[in-house]
């Protein structure tokens, strides 16, 4: 078997993920295809994308038909990364409809007509229950999901167990995912309540101690390549966890950002659970958006994630390359050098007195940021809005309109976050 040869699809393909992984996969590989619920216009040169609603039998079923046709029955791996989140920590008749129907319609084609050498399914280290004190997860640790996105992963993980038959499966549970820019919502609305000074950048409903493991982007999107190269040397079904064995604590977060963007110190206090969730409800009374933070939230405040990434480094031979304490420095960076760029990009509302366009940098001030950031110019050229955010560049296409491709009633004038979905908005053709 050529390694190199063949075809990849992949799902979900317009997300920031799906993104990513099509760049670095088109040239490697034979074909790369996406499947996605709005196929973007224009295509990204070389990619072809395919327009499939994963949550419609008949969209599936043409979709797959579409992909045979010209692009033959040969499928080296099957990326899936289409699925329903959102931060509201309430069930969804979507999570059961896209996430895990959605990947039940895709197993059931795929083993009609087709080969498929490797399925890789993108689920979340969330499946398992918290750790205990001084404990660290392993792929063998306890299940407990302990709200609606992650429990739709567990049902989905257990439908690809019992209906992959004869296609190997590579089930990824992953840490949060970050980029330089930041594009994390939890990390976002923590730089967001710090810069602001909000008061809830003074408090917190749990023990500042606890840790949670995080994932650069470009480690991610490794570990999928490493995971489609070594393919035929994988056990038919493998589960790994992939994220950064090194995890900051809460504490060390807040005092992190609040240094980077005040040069000052300030300390974080503890509010007890009840009183903290009557502030969160009331706040969600009030007009506007809504705060990021939910009552749900306040009951996972101190549950701890810190993984064993042993079977990752021994099977595919992957280990991260960055580190989120290395990458803060860069994220407030491109959040100094445009303030309401960067809030637009990741979904936030802009402050009264935050004016909605940035004046370019002078140069020096340009050289500066960009010298902060860091160069990196293999970020740059795959991710060029946030490497001009980096540099302190104005973005947004003056006209356009933004759309969420999994909430096409979702629109707005500026680029950014669906606010149900977190989903990066895609320019309308």
């Amino acid at each position: 078997m050529n390694n190199k040869s063949g075809l990849i699809l992949v799902t979900g393909s317009n997300g920031r993920i799906g993104t990513a992984v099509m760049k670095r996969l088109t040239g490697k590989y034979g074909q790369v295809i996406g499947f996605d619920l709005k196929a973007p216009a224009p295509p990204p040169p070389e990619c072809v994308r395919i327009a499939v609603d994963i949550s419609s039998e008949e969209s599936v079923t043409e979709g797959l038909k579409m992909l045979r046709a010209h692009h033959g029955s040969k499928i080296a791996a099957v990326i899936h990364l289409a699925a329903y989140y959102d931060f509201l920590g309430e069930e969804n008749p979507k999570y059961e409809e896209i996430t895990v129907k959605g990947t039940q319609r895709l197993l059931r084609g795929l083993q009609d007509g087709f080969e498929v050498e490797q399925f890789i399914f993108s689920s979340t280290m969330l499946v398992h229950a918290p750790n205990q004190p001084g404990e660290v997860l392993t792929e063998d640790s306890p299940i407990g999901a302990t709200w609606a996105y992650p429990e739709s992963k567990v049902r989905t993980e257990a439908l690809i167990r019992a209906e992959h038959g004869k296609i190997p499966v590579a089930i990824l549970r992953l840490a949060g995912v970050y980029d330089d820019v930041c594009h994390s919502p939890p990390l976002a609305n923590q730089i967001q309540r710090i810069y602001e000074r909000q008061l809830a950048s003074h408090l917190y409903s749990g023990d500042t101690s606890h840790r949670l493991s995080y994932l650069h982007m470009q480690d991610l999107v490794d570990a999928i390549e490493r995971v489609v190269e070594k393919r035929a040397k994988l056990p038919a079904e493998t589960t790994v966890l992939i994220g950064e064995s090194e995890a900051m604590s809460y504490d060390e977060l807040q005092h992190g950002f609040i240094k980077l963007i005040h040069g000052e110190s300030w300390e974080t206090y503890s509010v007890p659970s009840l009183i903290a969730k009557a502030g969160a409800w009331a706040e969600g009374l009030l007009p506007g958006p809504g705060p990021f933070i939910k009552p749900w939230m306040i009951d996972r405040a101190n549950d701890d994630y810190v993984l064993n990434i042993s079977r990752a480094r021994t099977l595919l031979g992957w280990k991260p390359k960055h580190g989120l304490h290395d990458t803060m420095p860069k994220m407030v960076a491109a959040l100094k050098a445009d303030p309401a760029g960067w809030y637009r990009e990741h979904g936030l509302e802009l402050p009264s007195d935050m004016p909605a366009v940035h004046e370019p940098a002078a140069p020096r001030e340009l050289e500066m940021a960009d010298a902060h950031a860091g160069h990196d110019h293999g970020s740059m050229k795959a991710e060029p809005r946030a490497a001009k955010m980096a540099a302190g560049l104005p973005f947004k296409m003056a006209g356009t309109v933004y759309t969420c491709p999994m909430h096409p009633e979702i629109r707005q004038s500026s680029p950014g976050n669906c606010p149900r979905c977190g989903m990066t908005l895609e320019p309308v053709a």
